[in-house]
């Protein structure tokens, strides 16, 4: 159950190439780092793993198949500002329950308490807002999550406790990660390697 990028490469319309023939192979319980300088392509390439941008040139399997364009999608992202990838209308059990219904545990995990589900996202903390973004990220058919600058903006017992829920959570479902981040002593301690791009 590998997600491999085959010889992908991106440009935006007559700009120039951010990155072309890359090839990586990210196993199940594995953490990746991705890093590089800004502007090298890291988000980029996170959204073409995600299948929110489609490369230009090579192409991303998941299980030796091409990405599915239907139903809960296996490969999920957690961006940098929770804020921008809520619905500002509706309350957070409703954002929450928008792809599954997470159970319980899963929440106590990540911290979430439950007088959190009636309020709107801006009643809500960053590193509230954030908790469940990664919860909603984290369905039962995730296979790999990638965390773009996903703590960059909290504070560092936020970070932290994030962190660890994240990584409990990989574990007991062995599914891999992928990290960017700028904080070169977070992805040295999450992961297991790093790919520089």
């Amino acid at each position: 159950m590998q997600l491999k990028a085959n010889d992908i490469g991106f440009r935006y319309e007559n700009g120039p190439w951010l990155f072309r023939g890359v090839n990586l192979c990210i196993e199940p319980g594995e953490v990746v780092g991705i890093a590089g300088p800004s502007g090298r392509g890291k988000t980029t390439l996170c959204r073409i793993l995600s299948s929110y941008e489609t490369p230009l040139e090579g192409s991303v399997t998941f299980n030796d198949a091409p990405l599915p364009d239907k139903g809960y999608h296996p490969v999920q992202m957690v961006l940098q500002h929770p804020e921008k990838a809520v619905n500002s209308r509706w309350k957070m059990h409703s954002i929450l329950n928008e792809g599954y219904h997470p159970d319980e545990e899963l929440l106590e995990i990540l911290g979430i308490e439950q007088e959190w589900l009636t309020r709107w996202p801006h009643e809500l903390s960053g590193g509230e807002l954030q908790r469940f973004c990664v919860a909603r990220a984290l369905g039962p058919n995730t296979r790999f999550l990638i965390a773009d600058e996903m703590t960059t903006m909290l504070d560092a017992i936020t970070q932290a406790q994030i962190w660890q829920a994240v990584m409990e959570i990989a574990q007991k479902r062995e599914m891999g990660i992928i990290v960017v981040t700028h904080e070169a002593k977070l992805m040295q301690r999450l992961c297991d390697r790093v790919i520089e791009l």
